[in-house]
């Protein structure tokens, strides 16, 4: 009941603020409300993405910015992150989740937390809870949740790569995944008043089927869309052999996967330039996993051990758009999301245990589940507006956003000692209610006809927790020692200095100083678990500083038509990194651990600098042949200790030929990647460096519009090799119940993708 009055409050208040912001709501709708421009009072630039007209959003606009359109993203079969680094973005990378060690995206060797994830312009959490290691990770720990979505639904992926929190907020110490869904536009064709899009297609990398339609309708001034995906699937393949239950196992754990999405959008366009919409949407990944790896033949039934890993996104938001009719007003564009979203991820185990250790002894049932969920209200939005002093012209963006969240965990527990052995569930982190606001403002500033631009911004960000006590949370071991824990609150001004010039038509340069920010997470500060057995304490520390960063960028892009190019160097400086940490009992008084516990807790670094060149350039000539490249090296550092930072990945680089006419086309590519550096430890795995080829072709029978065939082998000479950040803490010297061999994190190796695709 209260979920549900949550909800009906939620879409009164949405209701009454985006009716608020449009005064003309109730007046006779009119025209479309496309802009004109004049000669001296031209209105924002407009990106186009495939069919659609946008305004230049949050970082569509800036030359630090890279694109992925819709189109991109069918034609190369882009279905997931780790897709979009093998083709249009060798600099970024997904790391899958592997027992003890958390999975998620890196862009410059920053992942996890320090990479921004917005849809819409509403973050998505990064919801991270390692409080359980050792043979209970693979059940029990939480990661990976900040890619809750489906690449189908969406019209653009950009990609912003650097240490800037003043476009997008806190978290962009790596850069940002900012996700732009379908719109009506997208579908319908000039002329036409509705349309759409359907595929299906096969993925041979983890034997998946997936389909997908999207269909919209416009009716005088209102259009509606909706969009469903659907993909069923397997483990993800890889080059290992050997078929065992237990630590020499280095096939993957059979799994079964199912992933939907469910968007739905309404717009209405209004007179006076404003338009109001509906959307909502609803993302499922289900996982369910044989736990091969962890039997042993005395502790669990062989072929009793099963693991499941579930995550689930949903949002509704009311959403105004405004583009002024014609110059002169107060504001030329503005668009306003007021919306709720809850994420959920739920991970845990169940199999048949042995008594004592013997597989002929009494069994009895063992279940784990670890839930984590954060919901929120919030608003975000901003403004553009363009004006005139003197020589100078002005463009002001005027932004922020402001979150209300809750942030809840618990896992539960049946069974594990013995037989007798009472249900029994506990929070490793306590409840917490939570403030996040950011506010930012900057001018792009013209000089005249010169070409030069300046652009300076500033941004604030605040941000308040303050956890809450539960009974799921004095039941938690170490409550009784450490209690609840202070709430925490921090502020940050974080501003940045863009210049650029348009030395020609096609030749633009472009400088940026700018910083960063990122405030702990809720796991980080507030974690408290204790495992008497295994030996171990997980401990959160409130005391942590929030992290800091510095970026430099200077760069080049050059667009002549058939020839385009872009080359970014790259600089930047953390302060107060956060990381992992490892201390003994001594470091706590009064006895309460037993002497020789093991603490991992979290503590700030000093610094940390990571420095790095990015080159994409593409050829097209007459013929119809094209030739494109792209690479991406990244050198970090801690400059404290010396170590070199390991989530940094090798050179990459992806070299593609192709040959294209109206109806058909062909393309090989090569990915290519050094050796992760050689960090002089045996017991850490230094992955070699690789190459493989992918041939693609894609046919449009003219007998058929609208209709395109692809078909594509991948990894065309079966070789073996390794994501490099992926296993860069594997230990090839032994196995363990988190170690396997390391063929057994190997990436796939021959396979195959077709798919059709029809638009109508």
């Amino acid at each position: 009941m209260q979920a549900r009055r949550s909800h009906t409050a939620l879409l009164a208040c949405t209701a009454l603020a985006v009716l608020a912001l449009t005064p003309d709501a109730f007046a006779q709708n009119a025209s479309n409300s496309a802009a004109t421009t004049g000669d001296s009072t031209a209105l924002q630039p407009i990106v186009v993405k495939g069919k659609r007209i946008v305004k230049a959003g949050v970082v569509g606009d800036t030359p630090l910015a890279s694109e992925t359109s819709a189109e991109a993203i069918r034609e190369k079969e882009i279905t997931s992150v780790k897709d979009l680094g093998n083709t249009t973005e060798p600099g970024v990378d997904y790391v899958e989740s592997r027992p003890g060690a958390a999975g998620g995206m890196y862009i410059r060797g920053m992942g996890g937390a320090r990479i921004a994830t917005l849809i819409d312009d509403i973050p998505i959490p990064y919801l991270e809870t390692l409080t359980r290691t050792g043979s209970q990770s693979p059940t029990t720990g939480i990661s990976d949740s900040s890619n809750s979505f489906d690449l189908s639904s969406l019209s653009s992926v950009d990609v912003l790569r650097g240490s800037d929190s003043s476009r997008v907020g806190a978290g962009a110490l790596g850069g940002a995944l900012v996700l732009r869904t379908l719109e009506p536009e997208d579908l319908i064709g000039e002329g036409r008043d509705w349309g759409g899009v359907a595929k299906t297609g096969y993925d041979g990398q983890d034997r998946s089927f997936n389909s997908s339609v999207a269909v919209a309708k416009r009716i005088e001034n209102t259009s509606v869309l909706f969009q469903g995906g659907y993909k069923r699937g397997h483990e993800r393949e890889n080059m290992g052999t050997v078929d065992v239950f237990g630590t020499r196992r280095t096939e993957p754990n059979p799994t079964d996967s199912k992933q939907t999405n469910l968007l739905f959008k309404v717009r209405h366009d209004l007179e006076g330039g404003h338009r109001i919409g509906l959307t909502a949407e609803r993302f499922a990944l289900d996982k369910d996993s044989d736990l091969d790896t962890l039997i042993n033949g005395t502790s669990y039934r062989a072929g009793y051990y099963h693991g499941f890993d579930n995550t689930q996104r949903e949002r509704v938001s009311l959403d105004y758009d405004y583009q002024a009719p014609e110059a002169g007003g107060l504001f030329d564009a503005a668009r306003f999301t007021l919306y709720w979203q809850r994420l959920e991820k739920d991970s845990g185990s169940n199999a048949t245990r042995f008594a004592n250790g013997s597989p002929t002894a009494t069994s009895w049932r063992y279940d784990r589940g670890n839930e984590t969920r954060e919901s929120a209200f919030g608003l975000t939005g901003g403004t553009i507006s363009q004006f005139e002093t003197g020589t100078l012209n002005h463009s002001v963006r005027l932004g922020g956003n402001l979150n209300f969240f809750q942030y809840d965990q618990l896992v539960t527990s049946i069974g594990g000692t013995s037989a007798t052995a009472p249900s029994a569930s506990q929070a490793d982190v306590p409840n917490v209610d939570g403030t996040r606001l950011g506010l930012f403002a900057e001018d792009e500033i013209a000089f005249g006809d010169s070409g030069f631009s300046l652009t300076p911004g500033l941004r604030f960000d605040w941000f308040d927790y303050n956890p809450k006590s539960s009974s799921a949370f004095t039941d938690n071991s170490g409550f009784g020692y450490f209690g609840l824990p202070d709430g925490k609150s921090g502020t940050r001004f974080s501003p940045k200095l863009l210049a650029s010039y348009q030395a020609t038509q096609e030749l633009e340069l472009f400088a940026q100083w700018s910083m960063s920010y990122r405030p702990p997470t809720v796991t980080e500060l507030y974690s408290n678990f204790t495992n008497t057995v295994g030996g171990y304490t997980v401990l959160g520390n409130p005391n942590l500083k929030s992290e800091t960063g510095q970026g430099f960028e200077v760069g080049a892009n050059y667009d002549a038509g058939d020839i385009s190019g872009k080359v970014t160097l790259f600089h930047n400086r953390y302060r107060n990194f956060i990381d992992t940490t490892e201390e003994y009992t001594s470091a706590f008084p009064s006895g309460y651990f037993p002497q020789g516990f093991l603490i991992n807790s979290w503590a700030n670094r000093n610094r940390v600098e990571t420095s790095g060149i990015e080159v994409r350039a593409r050829k097209e000539f007459a013929n119809g042949i094209y030739l494109d490249g792209s690479l991406a090296y990244t050198y970090g550092k801690d400059k404290e200790t010396g170590e070199f930072i390991r989530s940094v990945a090798p050179f990459k680089s992806i070299v593609g030929l192709g040959y294209e006419q109206e109806t058909w086309g062909v393309e090989l590519a090569g990915v290519f990647s050094a050796a992760m550096r050689d960090d002089k430890n045996p017991k850490t795995f230094d992955a070699p460096g690789y190459g493989i080829a992918n041939f693609t072709t894609w046919w449009e029978p003219e007998q058929f519009k609208g209709m395109r065939l692809q078909a594509g082998v991948y990894n065309i000479f079966d070789k073996k090799y390794w994501n490099a950040i992926g296993v860069r803490d594997i230990d090839p010297t032994s196995v363990s119940s988190t170690n396997q061999p390391v063929d057994f994190y190997s990436e796939p190796g021959r396979t195959f993708k077709v798919s059709i695709t029809q638009r109508f």
